[in-house]
């Protein structure tokens, strides 16, 4: 037993090693302490606002819009990192977990606690576009395509190691870039139009 607490001791700080040596790795680690930082943040703000079980319950829910309405993996990156750094599974399947996880949590408030959704204008229009599959869900898809492929360069960056193979990440990072942008531009322009068929909605963060 204490072999086995040996070895994962060591293997956790050969991690710790590797992940803060290597220019590609170190930027993921920066990029979830930064993203990290702003769900706490978020989540001390609508605590302070709602109280701690709301607060936790729309940030929860704000994260689940992220996942969904958004074409870059950010919010999945929150649990994939982690995931990949602890137990080396890639994060294009752990992506697909955080996939079925925000499914659940979305179902089960939509069913149980409806009035989650009406907390901040993000959640009112998270719950617009699920209520109104045609032609809202294809922002769901279109970021849905975006985030796997975001998730699938992220685990490629942090797979780089080698000169040469940093050259090939830097020509796909290129084609992905121009991917997103294409993808947060389709997104910014249904939003858009959902906000002039509805300009009662106010659409803030908390």
């Amino acid at each position: 037993m204490g072999s086995n607490n040996e070895k994962c001791k060591k293997s956790i700080k050969e991690k710790l090693y590797i992940y803060t040596h290597h220019e590609t790795k170190i930027s993921a680690v920066f990029k979830f302490i930064i993203i990290f930082s702003i769900l706490v943040f978020y989540f001390w703000i609508v605590s302070m606002k709602y109280g701690l079980k709301n607060g936790a319950i729309t940030t929860i829910l704000t994260w689940v819009f992220f996942v969904f309405c958004t074409p870059i993996a950010d919010a999945g990156f929150l649990v994939g990192f982690p995931v990949r750094f602890l137990f080396g599974m890639r994060m294009i399947y752990s992506e697909t977990i955080v996939t079925f996880v925000a499914i659940t949590i979305t179902i089960y408030l939509l069913a149980y606690a409806p009035g989650a959704f009406g907390v901040t204008g993000i959640l009112l229009l998270y719950k617009y576009i699920l209520l109104h599959p045609w032609p809202y869900w294809l922002i769901i898809i279109l970021s849905t395509i975006g985030t796997f492929l975001s998730i699938y360069f992220g685990d490629e960056i942090i797979d780089v190691v080698k000169h040469r193979d940093r050259i090939k990440y830097k020509k796909h990072k290129n084609k992905h870039l121009l991917i997103i942008t294409l993808f947060l531009f389709v997104f910014t322009i249904l939003v858009y139009l959902y906000l002039i068929e509805n300009l009662n909605v106010n659409i803030n963060l908390w």
